[in-house]
């Protein structure tokens, strides 16, 4: 099973992109393709001493920028190394990409590349975020920014089945984000993709910040650092709790393949971790699954994907 790795996404390039699908094959024993400029991937291997671990590379001659209008990138740089990639996946010679490249480029190379499951009019991002029952799945997270009702409801499928079958939640709870109060909680949160890139924006600050202020408070004076001493590895779980890293990135549910779009910045764990997670999605026909799901749905309602 392998997985086909944009190299040349990302704000830091084949350096830390590289370097997390070598970490993902020594630790996990994933099979990987690098796709990119055959030269630099080649530079990368052997910095890391990883020329024996039997690395696949397909070489790319262009890069789709993070600032590039999608559609460009879609027309015109065919030979990209996210649109190689994609073309992997289709192909079958992949199971899965995953590219910390321009996530609207990704989004739309995929559907018209990959193709979209049988009963999805629209793929969304689920992003995965800390919750005291461990994760909780947001969706969508910026694909869609006026998605119809029929939209949610297959979002509502799609992230109830991943946190299921990937997250191990037994019978997740959707729900829906409104205003004002809501009623209990929920392992997945369905709304549209302008308000879910807001939440998640919002969310990501607040843990940095909140993890920036508890070491602030616990550095202030001499008993501040005796106690937090003391407390070293409740503040180490905390962070690994809070650390978006541990899931690699967003998952682009809906297409008929599987895709991980990590962010821009991801450092090597959150490559490693990306390479990971798109592995497990394959091995669990999580597509399948959906499908599935989502044709029981339509047969109770008596509606087709929720449309009236």
């Amino acid at each position: 099973m392998k997985i086909a790795v944009d190299a040349m996404g990302g704000d830091h390039g084949p350096a830390v992109v590289v370097e997390g699908a070598v970490a993902a094959v020594r630790e996990f024993g994933a099979s990987v393709i690098l796709v990119g400029d055959r030269q630099a991937v080649d530079v990368e291997i052997q910095r890391l001493g990883a020329q024996s671990l039997g690395l696949e590379v397909r070489h790319a001659s262009e890069v789709v920028g993070m600032a590039e209008s999608p559609s460009l990138a879609l027309r015109r740089k065919r030979d990209s190394s996210l649109r190689i990639a994609a073309e992997l996946v289709r192909d079958g010679k992949a199971a899965a990409f995953i590219s910390a490249g321009n996530t609207g480029a990704a989004m739309a190379i995929s559907m018209f590349v990959i193709g979209v499951l049988r009963g999805i009019d629209r793929p969304a991002i689920a992003a995965v975020l800390p919750s005291l029952r461990g994760f909780t799945v947001l969706i969508d997270a910026g694909a869609n920014v006026t998605p119809k009702p029929w939209h949610l409801f297959q979002f509502a499928i799609m992230g109830h089945v991943y946190a299921r079958d990937i997250l191990g939640l037994e019978r997740p709870r959707v729900g829906l984000l409104s205003v004002g109060e809501e009623e209990g909680n929920c392992d997945v949160i369905v709304t549209d993709g302008f308000t879910g890139n807001v939440a998640l924006k919002i969310s990501e600050s607040l843990a940095e910040m909140v993890g920036s202020m508890i070491k602030e408070e616990l550095t202030r004076d001499l008993r501040s650092k005796v106690g937090a001493a003391l407390a070293v590895p409740a503040f180490t779980r905390f962070r690994k709790r809070v650390d978006y890293t541990e899931m690699g990135g967003a998952p682009l549910l809906g297409i008929d393949g599987a895709a991980i779009i990590c962010h821009g910045a991801s450092p090597v764990k959150a490559i490693k971790n990306a390479v990971r997670v798109a592995a497990e999605w394959a091995k669990a026909g999580l597509n399948e699954h959906i499908k599935a799901a989502l044709e029981a749905e339509i047969a109770r309602g008596g509606r087709e994907g929720g449309r009236e």
